[in-house]
């Protein structure tokens, strides 16, 4: 996943998104449940519908595993979560490279925010509001409370609204908009005064939780004022479907802003810092969208007058351009500016020279000194384990790899790499097994099949034919939303 050539490749397009979803949800939904259709939608029933989703959603959508990015969005989400109300379910937020204005929250706490929202929002507090409405949906269980209520309407009209709700980034006039609009249409009059009190439910108790957590308020006017403003713009294709009619933005934003106005002048004016958004936010531009237009983004800016964060951005997307000599000057004055050698600056630096410099001595010096800085940097221990590898030192390399794999145990990129290093030692069944994951997890059947075949020649002991067992059950579930 964080190689350069296939952050280059991996952009899906909008119109599949909401296709999917509508199937899937259908697939999921149309099968009576035990409970008498959803006339009561179980925590039970709602945690398997949230599983079946996730896998659905990592098995068709990229997401963004740099854990500067997602140990942000983490934590952020858990100071809004520790003064919420008590929540049914664990939280699990991941971040879909993906340039739509949205973030959602499905059944049983799974959310999702786009890397679209993070770079068209201002501060950490506008963030902090739209995943504060969203959690209030996970709390207050909205889904499970539509489900039950749907009972009254047909399963297509069901199946439209719940896609709607989760996903608005229908393509313009492409069929998937089409499937999604048509169906939701039927469901209007049955539905859209019980969503319009959810939305208001969400926006009062997210208010709230936003306000507990230290933000300013404003940061969910803030957030709906651009929806807003990219809306008038015509760049209403890619806003969350139920911004724009559960209940109208303008509504909205009334009611919000005459909540705001009661709150006390300290609560009114608190703030919380935006550095680490601005970070995050930099390193989205720069390394996970388009860098021809990134580069445009620095090009305004005299690079004498850059900030530091600044110069790092356009390091990384003069790397990405394979401007080599020019990336080379730029990172170096961005790591001379670095705050007290801050690890970011040193991981992308050693990736430059990893992916594209000619010296591997300098790449081993800067990964190894941002890993000994932030351990938790699992992209930094990435690149380092392959140094490791390629430099004769294969077992330290494949125990790094390891410790990542524990905890992206899904990512295609860890895998392929894992199976390369055992190939090296000749451990010729895990070098399959792992190969056979990469496949998995990037949906190429037919060659994910053809290196199972090979795989089943090398599982001998009892143990190699527990861990084939385990992949052939990932890859029947895995697989049936390819």
């Amino acid at each position: 996943m964080w190689s350069a050539g296939t952050l280059a490749v991996r952009e899906k397009a909008h119109r599949l998104v909401a296709l999917v979803v509508a199937l899937v949800l259908l697939l999921v939904l149309a099968v009576p449940s035990q409970s008498a259709l959803f006339s009561e939608f179980t925590i039970s029933d709602e945690a398997e519908l949230g599983r079946k989703f996730n896998v659905m959603f990592r098995a068709r959508f990229p997401l963004i595993e740099d854990p500067e990015i997602v140990d942000y969005v983490r934590d952020l989400t858990g100071t809004i979560v520790d003064v919420m109300p008590p929540i049914a379910f664990p939280i699990n937020v991941h971040v879909v490279r993906n340039d739509s204005m949205n973030a959602f929250a499905t059944a049983a706490g799974y959310v999702f925010v786009f890397s679209g929202l993070i770079l068209n929002l201002d501060n950490e507090a506008e963030l902090a509001g739209v995943i504060a409405h969203e959690l209030a949906h996970v709390q207050q269980r909205h889904i499970a409370q539509s489900i039950e209520h749907s009972q009254i309407a047909s399963a297509g009209a069901l199946v439209g609204m719940l896609a709607g709700v989760f996903l608005g980034s229908q393509g313009k006039g492409d069929a998937a908009g089409g499937v999604m609009l048509g169906s939701m249409a039927g469901a209007q009059s049955a539905m859209l005064s019980y969503s319009r009190e959810h939305e208001r439910e969400a926006d009062n108790i997210g208010l709230t939780s936003l306000v507990d957590a230290g933000y300013d308020p404003r940061g969910m006017i803030d957030a709906f004022e651009t929806i807003r403003r990219r809306t008038w713009m015509g760049g209403g294709g890619d806003i969350p479907a139920y911004y724009l009619t559960h209940p109208g933005i303008e509504e909205r934003i009334g009611y919000i802003e005459q909540r705001i106005a009661r709150y006390p002048e300290e609560v009114r004016t608190q703030h919380k810092d935006s550095g680490r958004f601005d970070r995050v936010k930099t390193l989205l531009r720069a390394r996970y969208s388009d860098p021809k237009i990134a580069l445009g983004y620095y090009a305004h800016e005299d690079e004498g007058s850059m900030s530091c964060l600044d110069r790092l951005g356009r390091a990384i997307v003069l790397s990405r351009l394979n401007r080599i000599q020019e990336a080379e000057r730029a990172f170096a004055r961005a790591l001379a500016c670095s705050p007290g050698r801050d690890p970011l600056w040193l991981r992308e630096t050693g990736i430059f020279y990893f992916e594209y410099g000619q010296r591997q001595d300098k790449a081993v010096s800067y990964l190894q000194e941002a890993v000994l800085r932030n351990p938790r940097d699992l992209m930094a221990l990435f690149f380092y384990a392959r140094i490791l590898a390629e430099t004769g030192k294969v077992d330290e390399g494949i125990a790094m790899m390891q410790r990542i794999e524990k905890r992206l145990p899904e990512d295609a990129e860890i895998h392929y790499y894992l199976g390369r290093m055992y190939g090296q030692k000749n451990d010729m069944f895990h070098a399959y097994l792992h190969l056979c994951y990469a496949r998995l997890y990037k949906n190429q059947k037919q060659k994910f099949l053809r290196r199972l075949d090979g795989l089943k020649t090398y599982a001998q002991t009892d143990g190699q034919k527990k861990e084939l067992a385990r992949l052939e059950k990932t890859y029947k579930e895995w697989s049936q939303y390819w």
